[in-house]
This record gives C-alpha cells, structure tokens and sequence, in this order.
C-alpha cells in the first residue's frame, strides 16, 4: 500500500476516534475495511504523531482516544468547523471576555484551511446573526482576520484611512500587533511614509489589503501602553494630571484604559492622566471618582473645579 494511502486511513482513524469517546478493534477495523492488525499498526503511529490513544483488553475494552500533555491537531468535520469558526468570529469580536485575541489567533489558522464553500457557510451565518451587547464599534471578521495574519506573518498592509478631519488617506503600515479597549480595536503599526509608531482605529480603516512584501520585525514599544498613551492623551485638547488620594488598582476599576491612564505614586495616592476638550467635563469626571484629589496640571483645571465647586453649592443651597 502507498505512503499516501496509510496517511489517509490513519487521518480516517484519527477522524473516527474523535468522533465518539470509544471503539473496539473490530469496529474500527469494519469502518476502515482492514484487519485487526492493521488497526493496531495505524494506533501506533497515531500514538508516534503525540496523539495519546488508550487501549483497554477484555469485553468491552477497546480503543479510546485521550488527553496528552500538549494538544495535538484536530480533524474537524464540515460541521464542526462551521461551528468553531462562527464561535470565534464572536469571541474576537468581544462577546466572550478575555478570549478575543486567542480567538482571533486560532479564527485566522482555520481560515486559511478551511475550503472556500465552508468559509462561504461561515460567512452567511455570520451576515445573518447580531449580537446584543454593550455600546462598542463592530469591526468587520475579515478585516479582524486579514490584520491577525500579517501581524504574523509580518508583512506589510495597505489601507485608506479616514481622519479626524473627516478626509481619507491611503496608508501603508507594517503592522506589530492589535489591542482591544473592549469598546473599540486598535492597531499598533509602523507607518512606512512617516517613519515612525502610530495608533490606528480598524473602524477607520477601508479597503484593507495586505500585500507580498515582507519585513523584518524591529524593536518596537509596549503595544498595550503605546496605544493607551496614543488613545488617552493624543487626540485631546487638554491634558490633565491629578493627583488621587486612593490605590491605583481602585482607580483603575473607575476609569477604563481607553479614557485615562493610572501611575503608581506613594504613601496611598496615584497619578490619573486623562484627556478631554472641555474643562469643566474633566473636572466633573475628576469629582465624580469620589476621591480627595490634586490638580496638577494644567492651572486652567482650578478654575474649572472651582467653578463646579460654586455650581455644586448654588444647587445645595448652601452657595
């Protein structure tokens, strides 16, 4: 029998034994149309591949396919990988707290194998289905999928970019990683043009395409801290540092990473940075934390939350 012939039938064994927790010899050997014996030779390779197959003699025992110390690949039917790529698109999506990076990892390696009239399937439940959830930018599966893969694949991404001024410009990055808020997705990337690290929205992001030319991946920041730095102080008109009298971890559960930034201080007392276009807004957010609290900077900031102070107590009564 030829090379590509036992290689087939022992993926059919390995197909048959994730199918269901057990099988006898004499099943197996029926649903493969060989002997016994060849049953026995194919567990052995299976079990040289890292698959940890278990045999049990005696009536009833059998053939039972089982866990190992690492995970080895997996056959998965037309139904099952249906299945697995819609629960992943999901889950990068943020449905599922904490496994949207994984998912997103793992959604990008089935993509890539799956047969186009599967990923056709996928894509029509997908199109189909919405999600309740919480107030957020939905980003597109395929534009999640095609930056996962250049990222690890290190090569370079094209893409018209929409700004702040409301005009587009076309962009070619090398991109390093994606980072998620929970509200929205961000990419850290090298821009090719400008030399240099920037921060870039996927909802602002169209005609994405990656193409055939490779980088060699550099030294680059702190992906989580270089896209809060960019998200939290960047696009304000004003910067604002306050002192708070309470435990950074406390502060942090108040504030989310895309709204400000917490550093570690002493004797109690923490750092908050955050950004905004009005002043007053900043220092209503400040009070609202409902701490003691010291403005740093800027001066302007007294003011506002002198200004909210008189506010505060004309509302009281007490003014």
């Amino acid at each position: 029998m030829s090379v590509e012939a036992t290689t087939e039938r022992v993926l059919r064994l390995l197909a048959l034994l994730q199918r269901r927790p057990s099988w006898t010899a004499a099943e197996l050997a029926a649903e493969l149309k060989v002997t016994d014996r060849s049953v026995r030779r194919d567990v052995e390779r299976l079990r040289a591949l890292g698959y940890p197959v278990h045999a049990t003699a005696g009536v009833g025992g059998g053939y039972q396919l089982g866990a190992g110390t690492r995970l080895p690949p997996l056959l998965l039917d037309d139904e099952e990988a249906i299945a697995t790529a819609v629960s992943l698109r999901m889950a990068s999506g943020g449905t599922v707290a904490g496994a949207g990076e994984a998912a997103l990892r793992a959604l990008a390696k089935l993509d890539q194998v799956m047969p186009a009239r599967l990923r056709a399937e996928v894509r029509a439940v997908h199109g189909a289905t919405d999600t309740l959830v919480g107030p957020g930018v939905q980003i597109d599966a395929e534009l999640l999928v095609t930056l996962a893969r250049a990222c690890r694949d290190a090569v370079r991404v094209r893409f018209r970019y929409a700004g702040r001024d409301g005009g587009e410009r076309e962009r070619t990055v090398e991109p390093v990683r994606m980072v998620t808020t929970g509200r929205r997705w961000y990419l850290m990337a090298r821009d090719v043009d400008r030399d240099d690290w920037r921060t870039f929205r996927l909802d602002r992001m169209h005609e994405l395409a990656a193409t055939t030319w490779r980088f060699r991946p550099r030294e680059h920041p702190d992906p989580v801290a270089y896209v809060q730095r960019s998200v939290t102080e960047a696009p304000y008109r004003y910067l604002a540092r306050v002192r708070v009298h309470a435990r950074p971890d406390r502060v942090r559960e108040l504030v989310p990473p895309q709204v400000g930034r917490v550093e570690d201080d002493r004797d109690g007392w923490c750092v908050l940075v955050v950004g905004g276009e009005n002043l007053d807004w900043l220092a209503a957010q400040v009070a609202r934390l409902g701490f003691e609290a010291e403005v740093l900077e800027p001066p302007e900031l007294r003011e506002a939350a002198a200004r909210l102070a008189r506010r505060l107590a004309a509302m009281a009564g007490t003014g």
